[in-house]
């Protein structure tokens, strides 16, 4: 038992020799990604060796390079920015599914800075400055992802 939660299945995980460690408690993978490491490659690295193709995600941590993006739905074209200092992640959401038989995560954040400035928008990179704790609980099932011309996005496909 850990707390009130009797653990029914247990496995730890250690991506690549480096230092990003995580367990799963039933159908929930509690991930530390930590100093220096990337969010997104982390999470994609960690549901390709436990075989996750369908998830729900969400964390909260300290970084200090993240790049958010927002989509223009008039040119079908993502703009960028890389902010850069100290940062508190204080929501990061979303989910995993598949395309073209590769883990997908579409994956947004809402950093705060030192003067408490809220800012967010789609991840595209987050590098950890002190850790992130992130919980991907996974779902049972499968859902794709298929290009749509019109929209200019890769949506859902069932």
């Amino acid at each position: 038992m850990i707390g009130c939660v009797e653990i029914k299945y247990r496995s730890k995980g250690k991506i690549g020799g480096i230092k990003m460690r995580y367990e799963r408690y039933e159908d929930t993978y509690v991930l530390r990604v930590d100093r220096g490491e990337e969010v997104v490659e982390k999470i994609k690295e960690m549901c390709e060796k436990e075989n996750i193709e369908l998830a729900e995600i969400t964390g909260l941590g300290a970084a200090n390079s993240i790049e958010v993006g927002l989509f223009n739905t008039k040119t079908k074209e993502y703009k960028t920015k890389v902010l850069e200092g100290m940062f508190e992640i204080t929501s990061l959401v979303g989910n995993v599914t598949n395309k073209d038989g590769e883990v997908y995560s579409h994956l947004h954040i809402n950093i705060s800075d030192e003067t408490n400035i809220v800012k967010g928008g789609h991840l595209v990179k987050c590098r950890i400055s002190a850790t992130s704790e992130i919980f991907v609980r996974k779902i049972n099932g499968k859902v794709g992802r298929k290009f749509n011309e019109e929209i200019g996005l890769n949506l859902l496909d069932y």
